[in-house]
């Protein structure tokens, strides 16, 4: 088709959409009406999988054409410039939580529906014909009617206006906004409701099968993070409501859809007397991830699917400022670091991982580009190097400028760094381009010439092979040192170490804070400097040394057997953060060990060791008045507890499952993972499994449910995982948005990766049919890849996978899969031997 973007023959201003939903015979009827401008004939307008009745221009009905293909009509308008086209269509209810979709939940027993949508990225066109790219903004007046029963309620972007003696229900009409983000739900819902200061309706909706106290921690995050936003942007929220709506059915973790997110129920409704203080981090993470989107996707958005970045690197690093905002004493930062930072490392040291920006041509290709750890965590810290470059002022100063310039409109990435540039002396476009137009990222190795003199050197990081093109990096140093603020060039001559060394007064140290996106080899002068200062350095810091050394050994350039004795040094550590970077390091260990192997039983003693004096320390039993901290690292040394087989732990696990056998809901948040999974492991029984997957069905506390799927897929009874995994088809016990974390959880435990696997290739085309338009079906792959550490399991996965390489969203992550797979293969055929012989020295 000569055409490549609809928006280039029809401009859409404003829509009048009607839409009639039958629950009971899953249709859509409705009539899309627009009001544009037609820049040039034919017309081409967005559907998929509709019937279009009839095309009127300027009320006479005009020839068209249904295009599948290309998921167009084509219009013969007949004029140029003003017009309306009416467009009559009738459509399915879709089952794909793509589209306009059902919702499933039970009540008292009872199976019930909620009407969804989810439009981004390119599903709008499956509700009503439009334009459905995201230049394309309009305003929308929406009719909406169904088959109402008494006592439901509707939701739309807008609050609503009336309803008609037709029983359609009128919403005011919207501010001009991309289709992708146009939203509504209707059926039977309790709420609660506040304002803000200056008098936004702020909601937060759920079926009734949640208690109504699950609705108040999203709806004091919801309000104050839309007062926080709107000082910190110095721009005001543009519309009258913002409502937060929790779906049973929910592909994605939340959608920013204006004035009517949309959330997954983890994501947003949580018990606020028995939740882990992780899964309240995690809540308010996302809410505020969401409503950062109001502003930063909404008021302003991407031009086209290439600059998704701008959207979603910004929302990512927003809602940690925001939430640290919100609440200091959680220490979120922390949670960046451990979280996207880790996540965007691991993943761009991959050869053939995308840059942040990149082309998208084919509107098939859009999905493929939501790569979590490249769009938003890696996007999110480039941000947050940015802001370390400006200052918080100079970054405000620049957002508002922006909102100014392109609000409700379009933008650029050059846009934004136009805007920020305005409030500094810094060319921030000049240094942003070599990290958002370039995969990967650079290894500094910092040494002490012959002549004393301190040289660093940046070249591309690579885990496993790595193809080097004499990439360059525009890399801010964050030395503690004299040194220079940005290293553009290859390599550089600070000067005499020495010199550098006395004048400092303390060891040297690059990417002070680990805000920018490099890691550091240093050589073994001033390794060894550092690491007789270590219990000087503060918890970022010794994180950041884990981090780099753990990074280092994936990329073969030192041991692991180095970092082994290391390990011992951070257990006593009373840092989260530490703590986290300690178990991250130690869980790579186990890719080294064979199951049920002597090697793996020294592995566990290694555990024992680090975990055991923490564990004496905590107990199993959260106390009142502890520190944030030590609720923090409770979780990590009981995981590692129960993998090492302490007596002590699975005795006291034990008990604690006796004494809440009866209601095991009720079980601390932050203990009742590891209780669980220590019952399934030492204590299991069919009754046993049993009994948590009815738990499972029956619950609706989302936190639970991830609990109990935890520790049902760790069983290592041959029926129980069979009744597993036949379960993962049966949408009344695992939900198709839950059905990755099951089919991971079954993976990952080594008595059931053989029927995971052979699950997934024999029932592929199931897969794909329930979950394959979804963006983050790819991941199936991806957590694949995590597993599997033989020369066997690769050539399965090539045989497998290499023949499904033409289809767009899955082709890069086939590539880098094949390729982390291959590397760990290499990897502990390399270095099994000397990694257990070090751990074994180590006990």
């Amino acid at each position: 088709m000569a055409v490549k973007r609809f928006y280039e023959t029809f401009h859409p201003e404003h829509y009048d959409l009607r839409i009639n939903v039958n629950r009971k015979h899953k249709t859509i009827n409705g009539t899309s009406t627009i009001t544009g401008e037609v820049i040039s004939n034919p017309v081409f307008i967005n559907q998929k999988y509709m019937s279009i009745d009839s095309v009127k221009v300027d009320g006479k009905d005009v020839d068209f054409e249904v295009i599948e293909k290309d998921e167009a009509i084509k219009i013969t308008a007949g004029v140029t410039g003003k017009a309306v086209i009416e467009i009559v269509y009738s459509a399915p209810l879709t089952d794909t939580m793509m589209g306009i979709y059902p919702s499933y939940y039970k009540l008292n027993g009872e199976k019930k529906e909620i009407i969804g949508t989810q439009f981004e990225t390119t599903f709008a066109r499956q509700a009503f014909p439009s334009v459905d790219e995201p230049e394309a903004k309009a305003t929308f007046s929406l009719a909406l009617k169904w088959d109402e029963e008494e006592g439901e309620v509707a939701l739309a972007n807008m609050p609503e206006v009336e309803v008609d003696r037709d029983g359609y229900h009128h919403f005011e009409e919207t501010v001009r906004m991309s289709s992708y983000l146009v939203a509504f739900a209707f059926g039977d819902l309790q709420s609660k409701t506040t304002h803000t200061k200056d008098g936004v309706l702020i909601g937060v909706y759920a079926t009734k099968a949640h208690k109504p106290k699950e609705l108040d921690f999203a709806l004091n995050v919801a309000k104050r993070a839309i007062e926080f936003y709107e000082e910190f942007y110095q721009t005001k929220y543009p519309l009258p409501q913002s409502l937060q709506l929790g779906l049973p059915d929910f592909s994605a973790g939340a959608m920013e859809n204006w004035g009517l997110v949309t959330y997954r129920e983890a994501a947003l409704l949580l018990d606020p007397d028995n939740t882990s203080l992780e899964q309240k981090k995690y809540v308010a993470t996302v809410i505020t991830h969401e409503l950062a989107h109001q502003w930063f996707g909404d008021l302003v958005t991407m031009k086209w699917w290439d600059n998704l970045w701008l959207n979603e690197s910004f929302a990512n690093m927003m809602e940690y400022l925001s939430v640290d905002g919100l609440e200091p004493d959680w220490h979120i930062w922390e949670t960046f670091q451990t979280s996207e930072a880790a996540a965007a490392l691991n993943r761009d040291a991959t050869d053939g991982v995308q840059p942040i920006q990149m082309e998208i041509n084919d509107p098939a290709d859009i999905d493929s580009v939501f790569d979590g750890a490249i769009v938003y965590a890696k996007g999110s810290r480039m941000l947050v190097m940015v802001c370390a470059l400006l200052g918080d002022d100079a970054l405000r100063k620049g957002l508002k400028y922006y909102f100014d310039q392109h609000k409700f409109d379009n933008a650029t990435g050059d846009d934004l760094w136009d805007a920020l540039s305005t409030a500094t002396d810094l060319d921030i476009g000049k240094i942003m381009h070599s990290w958002l137009k370039q995969p990967g990222y650079p290894v500094v190795n910092a040494k002490v010439d012959a002549n004393g003199h301190l040289i660093l050197s940046q070249k591309q990081f690579f885990i496993g092979e790595g193809k080097d093109v004499g990439r360059t990096w525009q890399i801010p140093l964050n030395a503690n040192f004299d040194a220079s603020k940005i290293m553009s060039e290859k390599e550089i001559d600070l000067g005499d170490y020495k010199e550098l060394r006395a004048k400092a007064g303390h060891p040297l140290r690059l990417n002070v804070g680990n805000n920018s996106h490099f890691i550091v080899k240093y050589d073994d002068t001033l390794m060894k400097d550092i690491m007789a200062d270590v219990d000087n350095l503060n918890p970022i810091d010794k994180l950041q040394l884990l981090q780099d050394l753990r990074l280092l050994a994936e990329g073969k350039q030192i041991s692991y057997a180095v970092i082994v004795p290391l390990l011992t040094k951070f257990a006593d550590s009373k840092s989260n953060l530490v703590i986290n970077a300690l178990y991250t390091t130690a869980a790579k260990l186990r890719q080294f060990v064979d199951p049920d192997s002597e090697a793996e039983k020294n592995l566990k003693a290694f555990y024992n060791k680090l975990s055991e004096k923490q564990v004496a320390r905590l107990g199993w039993e959260v106390k009142s008045g502890e520190s944030d901290e030590d609720i923090q690292i409770r979780p990590y040394e009981l995981s590692a507890s129960i993998y090492a087989g302490n007596a002590d732990s699975i005795k006291a696990a034990h008990k604690l499952y006796e004494e809440n056998e009866d209601n095991l809901e009720s079980l601390n948040a932050d203990v009742r993972p590891y209780v669980l999974l220590n019952e399934v492991k030492n204590f299991s029984s069919h009754n046993l499994i049993a009994k948590l997957i009815k738990e499972y069905q029956e619950t609706a506390d989302a936190s639970y449910k991830v609990d109990l799927r935890a520790a049902i897929t760790k069983t290592t009874d041959p029926a129980e995982i069979n009744t597993i995994v036949e379960d993962f088809e049966n949408a009344d016990v695992v939900k198709p948005q839950d059905l990755r974390g099951w089919f991971a959880g079954l993976l990952v435990n080594h008595k059931g990766e053989q029927a995971a696997w052979d699950w997934i290739r024999e029932d592929w085309d199931w897969l794909d049919k329930t979950v394959g338009g979804d963006m983050e079906f790819a991941t199936f792959i991806t957590v694949i890849s995590r597993v599997f550490r033989t020369p066997e399991r690769l050539k399965e996965f090539k045989e497998f996978f290499e023949p499904k390489l033409n289809v767009p969203l899955l082709s890069r992550e086939i590539k880098m899969d094949t390729k982390v797979i291959a590397t760990r293969v290499d990897l502990i055929k390399a270095e099994q031997a000397d990694v257990n012989k070090a751990v074994k020295e180590a006990l």
